[in-house]
């Protein structure tokens, strides 16, 4: 037992605590990175905090996003399994059918924390678990499919992320009564449209231009004047980062093509919604030169082509208005043309323009496809995706709007959960307890206060008449919240605050931290008019001389802020181009009526979205990014806490644990731990209530330690919980092993009983069977031995009815042993199976066709080499054969071409012979002529003539024509004699030769010299001429052994051994 529990505690010491609620030192914010740490290396990502869910992205594939997980998850008690992001998605789900009231699930965290993914992996869990129809298919497919086409048109590669979602999304997904997702709607916040003009290095601009341009159909980019390279796009290259390798722009383009079908776009829409985008990249291409007044003209006529053709502008009128301004003094209106600078600005603020009311248009478009028809009552969970807090070394206009928009949701979540809190302790009879925390209101008032507040001033100096510029704007800041606490500049700092900030700067105090904003630019990106964004004049001077830049550039944009709306969009209103005329309506509000600054357009919509989100449930989803290197396994502490900080984990723990850690309801309770009490165990008769205190009695909990709700029982510190949960998990094991030997034995028995029984009903029908087949082979083994007995006593009779099947046996029988015996050469011919009397004739037919097969067989299968050994061979035979005792003996070895090899021959021969081709060579004994004593020599023949050679002499040549014959007894002896003719008395006589090669010698010198004819076999004695007029003679004879001597009649005598013949 303690074993076991000392098992579970070192595994919960491995893997952290699974909900932070349970953390004993929840306090302290070392123990809570250390938790984070230890769950994070273990591939563990997600960790509660209550029904918050951490997620700390791994940077690597887990493979916990299958449909095999969903299904672990689906119906399952939040708590039940460890933390995970369909718990959150099935729990949020489940609570609205059987509550019936509207949720929201909170996505944030800052850029590449995962939010999107997290979104992503909502949405698939949903669209997996969610009842399936035909129509409720498709608004899955709609919903899902919205996602890679939003991706496109509004995320971008930043240092950060390489798919950073650069706008806010919330997402309503529309639920029936019985859980199918009918519909949906999309809204979107804060689009950085400054994007499409100017990207940081190492930047991309959105996602959707680089997917045109490198995975478009070769026919689309003709027809949008696109080539199928970024380089040549100014939009696009100014990050210097096109290609990026973790983004297939080319797979990316077929999804976001076949996404748009599915979302019903129509082909017209697409085909003008692509025209959009290439001109966008065109117009950044079209470039200005001052001519000889210094105002600005086009020099590329070709760019400005095609942006007319695609948004359906007359060339005039747009270049007018890329050029021009229009200045109205009362009835009169008069063009005034623009500076190189103004020029740019311009196109850059009409391209920013046309791309940010397209998005806007996009998002209604695809709200549009997933509008509900059905006006009954529906459910709806939202997912808000939104940017997190953002802390840059430079901190600019979009950096206030986004840590506004945290500090308000912060505010909401604060409020949220102390009310969740609250009204649960209320609802159960728990006294509640008040929880200190820092309210942040006093930021958020700072912000937005009406006629005080930071907006209300920006606003107000965007607005008024004057010389009004960034530094102005400061001045007012400083002169009406400058005593406010939470707010610092460079003139209201002491000495030593004032070092860390620059005199443009000045410094919140949020409640995730000090953020220091420069002003640089506040002013111009808040109007969001035509051509009055001055970002990219400002953008490009450096942050230590911002004002310098002020000072430079408050001439230019007092000229910019004056210019009139009319000019671009009365020109924009001439578009043919179906998405531009609704981007761009005619009821749209001319210049005499200023429409709202970009701040008061987001603060309205975050007053909205507030609004939205406090009319529903919240669920919360707070993503980590564990390091900026974006690797794998590696965990940065330093960055990490100061997410932690500015996500308000730590002070959303601190709510979860001002009063109880653990709060369960007593069902659960009790089916779960019941087993540690008897009097519980197995089953309990009374109120769940009455069996909770009863088994809490039993552990032993102190009255300080626990409180009973009306529906729950409260614990309030971890350990209790745990030690619980320790005991549970020692009896859940001692349990497990008696129910395991219960039932093994019921299985085992019943199984016992089942098998018997089969048993004997097995036997008893394999009996049967085989008695059956038994009777059935002896009725067919009587027809057949009768048929046998018949067709044999009438074999030899003609073929008939009686016989012919014995006839075929014997047939088959005949010819497969035959199969099995047949001669593997030609030489075993003889060995021919004896056939039946009636297969005789047949087999006499099949032997000569064997025969022919096998011998056609061998002599294909003969080289050249072995076909000229052969006819060695014949022609040995055809001289040899039956005359000569020893020949037999010499059949089975193989001749050679020659049995000296050129380097055993002296040289100096060689040198005298070179004229001639040497055939063959081989050692032998001569015999002297006179005395009869042996010499060694070799014999070589060549082309015309026969050589005696005794190492570097020639002895004796002979002509072939000389040669009058050979003479060889007919008994085993190995002599030949070499007959020459003997005109001249000084000539040497004949040879006498002993040569161990005999019949392969005589063979090739009879082919070398054509003297087939000249080769005798004799008995008894030889004569020889020693010399003309002196004649000898060599007797042979068979005896015991084999002898060379001279006789004493002076005849040289060879005497053999009689060789068996084959």
């Amino acid at each position: 037992m303690l074993r076991n529990m000392e098992a579970s505690l070192t595994a919960r010491d491995r893997v952290g605590i699974q909900d932070f609620v349970l953390l004993d030192a929840y306090m302290s914010e070392s123990a809570f990175l250390d938790n984070l740490r230890k769950r994070f290396h273990e591939n563990l990502i997600y960790t509660y905090i209550g029904t918050l869910l951490v997620s700390v992205n791994p940077y690597k594939e887990l493979n916990i996003y299958n449909k095999k997980q969903m299904d672990t998850y689906m119906g399952v008690n939040f708590f039940e399994l460890p933390p995970h992001i369909y718990a959150l998605a099935d729990n949020v789900f489940r609570t609205m059918l059987s509550e019936f009231n509207n949720h929201f699930i909170l996505i944030s965290g800052e850029s590449g924390a995962g939010k999107t993914e997290a979104s992503k992996k909502i949405l698939q869990f949903y669209a997996v678990s969610c009842p399936s129809t035909k129509l409720l298919n498709n608004v899955r497919d709609r919903l899902l499919l919205s996602n890679p086409v939003l991706e496109a048109f509004g995320n971008a590669k930043t240092l950060k992320n390489d798919n950073s979602s650069r706008f806010g999304k919330y997402m309503d997904i529309q639920f029936d009564h019985q859980g199918g997702a009918v519909g949906g709607h999309i809204l979107s916040y804060l689009l950085e449209k400054s994007r499409v003009v100017h990207q940081n290095h190492g930047e991309r601009n959105f996602h959707i231009f680089y997917q045109l341009v490198e995975g478009g159909e070769e026919e689309l980019l003709r027809w949008l004047g696109l080539e199928r390279n970024c380089q040549n796009y100014s939009y696009l290259v100014q990050g210097d980062c096109a290609k990026v390798s973790s983004i297939n722009d080319k797979s990316d383009w077929r999804t976001v093509r076949g996404a748009l079908s599915v979302i019903h776009f129509s082909e017209s829409d697409i085909e003008d919604l692509f025209g959009i985008i290439a001109s966008v990249l065109h117009l950044g291409n079209i470039k200005f030169e001052a001519d000889v007044r210094g105002y600005a003209s086009l020099n590329n006529d070709q760019e400005m082509h095609w942006v007319s053709k695609l948004l359906g502008i007359p060339t005039q009128v747009l270049k007018q208005g890329l050029t021009h301004r229009k200045i109205e003094a009362k009835t009169e209106e008069v063009l005034s043309p623009f500076s190189v600078d103004h020029a740019v600005y311009a196109r850059d603020a009409l391209a920013k323009a046309i791309y940010g009311r397209t998005f806007n248009w996009l998002v209604n478009k695809i709200n549009e496809s997933l509008v509900n028809t059905d006006f009954s009552r529906k459910t709806v969970i939202g997912l808000l995706d939104i940017y997190g807090f953002e802390v840059f070394y430079v901190n600019s206009f979009e950096q206030f709007c986004i840590n506004y928009c945290n500090e308000k949701l912060q505010q909401l979540f604060i409020q949220l959960t102390l009310k969740s809190e609250q009204e649960e302790y209320e609802m159960e009879g728990i006294e509640w307890e008040p929880v200190p925390f820092f309210n942040n209101k006093i930021i958020c008032d700072l912000v937005e206060e009406k006629h005080r507040g930071m907006i209300s001033l920006l606003d107000e100096e965007c607005l008024r008449p004057g010389e009004a510029t960034d530094l102005t704007f400061l001045e007012k800041l400083e002169e009406t919240i400058g005593g406010h606490p939470h707010f610092v500049t460079h003139k209201l700092a002491d000495i030593k605050t004032r070092k860390t900030l620059d005199r443009g700067d000045f410094r919140l105090l949020h409640y995730a931290g000090e953020v220091t904003y420069c002003v640089v630019g506040f002013l111009d990106k808040n109007n969001d008019l035509l051509y009055r964004n001055g970002k990219e004049v400002i953008s490009h001077t450096q942050h230590n001389s911002y004002i310098t830049a002020i000072h430079s550039t408050s001439c230019f944009v007092r000229h910019v802020r004056c210019l009139r709306l009319p000019t671009l969009l009365k020109v924009m209103r001439q578009s043919k181009n179906a998405i531009i005329k609704h981007c761009f309506p005619s009821s749209e509000p001319d210049s005499k009526k200023r429409p709202e600054t970009v701040v008061t357009q987001f603060k309205s919509s975050l007053v909205g979205l507030t609004e939205i989100l406090m009319s529903k449930e919240p669920w919360y989803v707070r993503c980590i990014k564990p390091n900026d290197a974006k690797q794998p396994g590696r965990f940065d502490d330093v960055l990490v806490r100061h997410q932690v900080k500015y996500l308000g984990l730590m002070e959303h723990l601190r709510v979860r644990r001002a009063g109880f850690a653990y709060r369960r309801k007593y069902e659960i309770f009790l089916q779960r731990y019941k087993a540690l009490c008897p009097d519980t165990w197995p089953h309990w008769k009374g109120t769940a209530a009455e069996g909770v205190r009863c088994l809490i009695q039993h552990l032993g909990y102190k009255p300080d330690e626990y409180k009973m709700g009306r529906t729950k029982i409260f614990i309030r510190h971890p350990r209790t919980l745990f030690a619980t949960e320790d005991t549970f998990q020692v009896c859940k094991h001692r349990l497990a092993t008696r129910i395991q030997a219960k039932y093994k034995g019921y299985r085992v028995k019943g199984h016992y009983l089942k098998q018997r029984e089969a048993a004997t009903k097995i036997e008893t029908c394999w009996r049967g069977m085989l008695a059956r087949k038994e009777r059935e082979k002896r009725a067919w083994a009587v027809k057949v031995i009768k048929k046998f007995i018949k067709g044999f006593m009438t074999r030899n009779q003609p073929a008939c009815v009686d016989n012919s099947e014995y006839l075929a046996y014997v047939r088959q029988n005949y010819l497969t042993r035959l199969r099995d015996t047949l001669p593997k050469t030609v030489l075993e011919k003889d060995s021919w199976l004896t056939p039946p009397p009636i297969m005789e004739e047949l087999s006499q037919l099949l032997k000569k066709l064997y025969i022919r097969h096998m011998v056609r067989k061998y002599v294909g299968g003969i080289t050249p080499q072995r076909k000229a050994e052969l006819l060695l061979k014949a022609q040995a035979s055809s001289i040899f054969k039956g005359k000569k005792e020893s020949y037999a003996l010499s059949v089975c070895r193989p001749f050679v071409d020659t049995r000296i090899n050129a380097e055993d021959t002296s040289a100096k021969v060689l040198q005298m012979i070179r004229h001639e081709h040497i055939k063959y060579s081989v050692p032998v004994v001569k015999y002297d002529r006179n005395g009869f004593r042996p010499r060694l020599r070799q014999l070589i023949f060549t082309r015309e003539a026969a050589y005696l050679v005794e190492e570097a002499k020639i002895k004796q040549r002979i002509n072939y024509i000389s040669l009058k014959g050979v003479s060889v007894s007919n008994l085993s002896d190995n002599f030949l004699i070499l007959h020459v003719s003997c005109d001249d008395i000084k000539q040497k006589g004949d040879l006498v030769l002993q040569c161990d090669h005999l019949f392969e010698a005589l063979t090739q010198l009879s082919l070398i010299a054509n003297k087939q004819n000249c080769i005798k076999v004799v008995q008894g004695s030889v004569r020889f001429d020693i010399q003309p007029g002196r004649e000898g003679f060599v007797d042979f004879k068979s005896g015991q052994e084999s002898m060379v001597y001279r006789a004493k009649n002076g005849h040289l005598m060879v005497e053999s051994t009689r060789t068996k013949s084959r």
